[in-house]
C-alpha cells in the first residue's frame, strides 16, 4: 500500500486530480464553501506542473520562476458535498511570452460542478515577468488546447 499522495495523472491531454470533499471544506449547509474551489483548483495546477516534471520549488531554486495568477473567471454550476470525490481537470490555452492560459472544471463522474479559466504569469524573484523557460513551455504544450480565448477576452465556455 503506498502512503504517497496522489499527484493525479495526464488522460486525454487533460491533467485529471481526483480529491474528496472533507468537512474543513464545506459551509455551513454542508456543501464545499465557494472559496475552497479556488484552492482545489490550485491543487490542480501544481499537480499538472508535478506530473510534468516541473516542480514548483525546483523552478523557484533552480531558475528563479514563480508563478502568479493574473486574473481568474470562474462559474459555479453546481454544489459538491461532504464525502463526494471530484476531480480537478486541467490544462492550458494559449502559451505566451511570459504568460498562458489555464483552463480547469471540476467534475463529480461526468457532472461539470465548476469551470475556471486563468491567465496565470510567470515572475522572476524581482516581481518582473520573464518568459517561461523552454523546457517548460515543451512540458506544457502536452496539455495544451487550441481555440482558447486570449487573456484580455477571457470567458467561460460551455462544455
Amino acid at each position: 500500500m503506498s502512503t504517497a499522495p496522489t499527484s493525479g495523472l495526464i488522460h486525454d491531454g487533460s491533467h485529471v486530480l481526483p480529491l474528496r470533499v472533507y468537512y474543513e471544506d464545506t459551509d455551513a449547509a454542508g456543501i464545499v464553501y465557494y472559496a475552497n474551489w479556488l484552492r482545489f483548483l490550485e491543487r490542480g495546477r501544481t499537480e499538472l506542473l508535478r506530473s510534468l516534471g516541473q516542480q514548483h520549488t525546483a523552478l523557484r531554486e533552480e531558475r528563479g520562476v514563480n508563478w502568479v495568477v493574473r486574473r481568474c473567471a470562474i462559474d459555479y454550476l453546481k454544489p459538491a458535498r461532504l464525502d463526494d470525490t471530484i476531480e480537478i481537470v486541467t490544462s492550458c490555452g494559449e502559451l505566451r511570452g511570459a504568460s498562458l492560459d489555464m483552463i480547469q472544471h471540476a467534475r463529480r463522474k461526468e457532472e461539470i460542478l465548476v469551470r475556471a479559466e486563468l491567465v496565470v504569469a510567470c515572475m522572476g524573484e524581482g516581481g518582473r515577468p520573464v518568459r517561461l523557460p523552454p523546457l517548460v513551455r515543451t512540458a506544457l504544450a502536452q496539455v495544451a488546447v487550441s481555440g482558447s480565448p486570449r487573456s484580455r477576452h477571457i470567458r467561460i465556455q460551455p462544455s
